[in-house]
């Protein structure tokens, strides 16, 4: 059965053709994001909804959307989407961080230029008959030193185009490293000399706990006088009563803002300030740019609905397309090593432990570990999945640790799975043979070479005879046809266990059949997702 996804924004024919030709079945309602009564009623029909602004993906909405596997936001800014509870509702949230990057970084050299020669007033003044020349003395960008919070996708062209007005650029961004800053040919500062130093600052980062308020007062304060502000990013970032009060003063010069703290902004303490300029969230207005994110966002969604391949997530690793073809083996292994712990554990667990040897240690391990720890919860919650399973260890407390290391043995890779308990520690390894087939290679240390099947047995006993023959006669007399029968012991007469691959699942009383025999120390059916 086709996927079914829902467009209840704006977006172009092109975007809604993509869906169409990649075999998606299509209900586009762009006005329905309007009415989030009848989208909560409807969205749980949907696997996937693609949304611009317009739509608000609240919890409520959320709780309703039963079959959803993803949200698609045509542009960068997802605060209208409950992320937190989309993660724990196992849904992928992705965006189109680069569809518009180019027309938000020119808005912001346009408003940069606009500020500095007051082009909005001197136009309107114009319209209206009058010539005045001497009013509107502006300022050059040429030697102006301009500092830029945050040197990501956009900021990064920002400081490139204004390297190219001859401009010189500072950069303030934690994860802008020294080397890159030299390669982009900004100089890398932190906040305090780029407030001291800057003719003009523009902002260029996310709203985050973080970043919230980053102009404050206090660093408002700290700013070379006559200094003009750009903010082409997010509402929130700039304290907007504090930049009136220094526009007021004179302390800043002048202020382009095409972001507000409350949106639609039909009122703003720098509304009617004769330094400020404002538009009203511009910065991805371009007809390039809409066509350019509706397309992406059809396409990943797309490609992540037909393919797993996931691009652009923000709450959950991405997996390209030719990732998810190389590394769908071992993204399965990864599931399966987690099933058998998880089936295997009764008391609640505290850590997790994965070591990822050789091949497979070079690989896309965020997505590998999740999918070990989706294995794991979904013992515990059936409905957890890549996305939320990662929520649900961390609300338990579950302590999650990866180690690499180079190829160390016989296989090309491993991954060996160790998770820890009150009381125990219990571990798994496995592989992936060269037909794509996962496998079991190592359970408590003991080395065994494993097919995995829907339905298993795992027993553990003594090393002693008749083990075999009673698994065998126990399972035939009962109607249980085994497929693949695997032994291992650490040593003559010691520890010793069984997994049996069979065709169906083992009913009650043959386990219990086999348990009073008194030979297991353990006898336990498991089961396991091949489809």
């Amino acid at each position: 059965m086709a996927p079914k996804v829902l467009i209840s924004d704006k977006l172009s024919e092109a975007a809604v053709q993509i869906f169409r030709d990649r075999g998606i079945d299509v209900d586009f309602q762009p006005d329905l994001g309007k009415d989030k009564d009848k989208l909560a009623e409807i969205i749980g029909n949907y696997d996937g909804l693609a949304i611009r602004s317009a739509t608000k993906v609240t919890e409520k909405i959320l709780e309703n959307a039963t079959n959803l596997k993803v949200i698609g936001r045509a542009g960068i800014g997802t605060d209208n989407i409950d992320k937190p509870a989309a993660s724990k509702k196992g849904v992928i949230v992705m965006n189109t961080p680069f569809g518009n990057t180019i027309t938000t970084a020119e808005h912001a050299i346009a408003m940069m230029f606009a500020c500095a020669r007051q082009i909005p007033e001197a136009s309107a003044s114009t319209h209206a008959g009058k010539w005045e020349k001497s009013k509107f003395m502006g300022v050059e960008l040429t030697a102006k030193t301009l500092g830029v919070i945050g040197a990501g996708n956009i900021g990064s062209i920002v400081c490139n185009r204004a390297l190219g007005l001859k401009m010189k650029v500072v950069a303030y961004d934690p994860f802008l490293s020294e080397e890159k800053a030299a390669k982009m040919g900004v100089e890398k500062v932190e906040l305090d000399e780029l407030l001291k130093r800057a003719d003009f600052i523009t902002l260029h980062v996310p709203f985050t706990d973080a970043t919230a308020n980053i102009l404050s007062a206090e660093n408002l304060a700290k700013t070379k006088k006559g200094v003009r502000i750009i903010n082409c990013a997010r509402g929130g970032l700039v304290d907007e009563e504090a930049l009136a009060e220094l526009l007021k003063s004179g302390h800043v010069a002048g202020a382009a803002f095409d972001v507000f703290s409350e949106e639609p902004a039909k009122e703003n303490v720098l509304f009617g300030l004769p330094n400020v300029v404002c538009t009203p969230h511009l910065g991805a207005a371009t007809s390039e740019a809409q066509e350019n994110v509706a397309l992406q966002v059809a396409e990943q969604m797309s490609n992540y609905l037909l393919t797993g391949a996931v691009e652009n997530a923000l709450n959950m690793p991405s997996v390209t397309a030719e990732e998810a073809k190389v590394m769908g083996p071992w993204v399965k292994l990864a599931g399966h090593l987690g099933a058998f712990i998880g089936q295997m554990t009764d008391e609640p667990i505290k850590a997790i432990n994965i070591l990822y040897d050789g091949s497979v240690s070079e690989m896309n391990l965020d997505a590998l570990n999740c999918s070990v720890v989706a294995g794991i919860m979904k013992a515990v919650n059936p409905d957890v999945n890549l996305v939320s399973a990662p929520v649900v260890a961390k609300e338990r407390g579950v302590q999650i640790s990866t180690t690499s290391q180079d190829k160390s043995g016989a296989f090309d890779g491993y991954i060996k799975l160790t998770v820890v308990t009150d009381t125990r520690e219990r571990s798994i390894a496995g592989t992936v043979f060269s037909d794509g087939k996962p496998r079991f290679i190592q359970i408590k240390g003991i080395n065994i070479d494993a097919e995995i099947g829907a339905h298993m047995l795992y027993t553990t006993n003594k090393d002693i005879p008749g083990i075999i023959g009673t698994l065998g006669q126990t399972m035939g007399e009962n109607g249980v046809n085994i497929a693949n029968f695997t032994l291992g012991r650490k040593d003559a007469g010691g520890d010793a266990i069984a997994l049996l691959y069979v065709d169906a699942e083992v009913p009650a009383p043959t386990l219990k059949k086999l348990t009073d025999t008194g030979m297991f120390q353990q006898v336990r059916p498991l089961q396991f997702d091949v489809a």
